[in-house]
């Protein structure tokens, strides 16, 4: 229908005017207005009428035409469930007060079979079971029998590799084939010829130095110094050592902590009594091979 004065056109379809009993056909509805004007589409529920069906329904698709109007379409899918020729009453649209319609429709449902009202109500096939996939079952039955195989297998290959690995070569650190004695006085004396405290390196010097006294006792009392602090060093190796030696280390240590932790300035005298009372430590308790080729230690408190 056309109104001349507002030129809104709106129009319908349907693709199919026959159906069977349960198919389903599209009804096409467009409306053509111009953009100034406000169109309210028809809004639907579950029915479109008695006896026929919304099953799906699409978006409203607006689109600008060439000459400057606007064309909005909405699809409305059908079916029914009911033997009758229906006549699709005229769909409209609301512009402001007025109302404008499309032409009436005709849709045709045709049952395609007869019912004999005079049976009884049945399904309409009976109850089939399902037949059993034995080779499905087979198939999985497999599938698991192989993964415990493999299971067992690789076990059994673990434990037979195991059994015959030849065993790994211990690396040993060639400075402990040594005696710690001689380790200590070695690296000593690089610090010795080195002398970085003397190029304002005095943090890096007493590191090195109480690192390689911390190394030798714990090579020779077996006390892991390296891992402790210099107190808790002191009080293993107060049992270990003569008074005199357990003074000297005391303030070797100490010393080295205030350089390293609060930032002290030693003198030069310092530095070198500090390589001394080291040098003196690892002499005075190293291990002396006797005669007997038993060795016999030195520096330990004598009873």
């Amino acid at each position: 229908m056309i109104n001349l004065l507002l030129a809104i056109v709106v129009s319908a379809s349907i693709d199919s005017t026959m159906l069977m009993l349960g198919d389903q056909t599209d009804l096409h509805l467009s409306v053509t207005h111009e953009a100034s004007e406000q169109v309210q589409m028809p809004v639907y529920g579950e029915m479109l009428q008695e006896g026929i069906e919304i099953v799906d329904r699409s978006a409203i698709d607006t689109t600008a035409l060439p000459d400057g109007r606007v064309q909005m379409t909405q699809d409305l899918t059908l079916t029914s469930f009911k033997d009758s020729l229906f006549a699709i009453q005229p769909l409209y649209v609301t512009s402001g007060e007025d109302t404008f319609w499309t032409e009436p429709m005709a849709l045709n449902v045709i049952q395609p079979f007869e019912v004999d009202s005079s049976l009884a109500i049945t399904d309409i096939k009976d109850i089939e079971k399902a037949p059993i996939w034995w080779w499905g079952i087979f198939r999985w039955v497999l599938l698991a029998l192989g993964c415990v195989l493999l299971a067992v297998g690789g076990y059994y290959l673990w434990r037979w590799y195991q059994k015959h690995r030849k065993p790994e070569e211990e690396t040993i650190d060639p400075e402990l084939l040594r005696p710690a004695d001689e380790v200590a006085l070695e690296k000593l004396d690089e610090i010795k010829a080195q002398k970085i405290w003397k190029d304002g390196k005095v943090k890096e010097y007493q590191t090195e130095l109480t690192d390689v006294v911390r190394e030798y006792i714990g090579r020779r009392f077996d006390v892991h110094s390296t891992e402790k602090t210099s107190d808790e060093t002191l009080q293993e190796m107060k049992s270990k050592v003569d008074k005199d030696l357990y003074t000297r280390l005391k303030s070797m240590l100490q010393l080295a902590d205030l350089v390293k932790f609060a930032k002290w300035h030693t003198t030069p005298d310092e530095n070198e009594t500090a390589l001394i009372t080291a040098y003196d430590f690892v002499n005075e308790t190293k291990e002396v091979v006797t005669d007997e080729n038993e060795p016999t230690e030195q520096g330990e408190i004598k009873s």
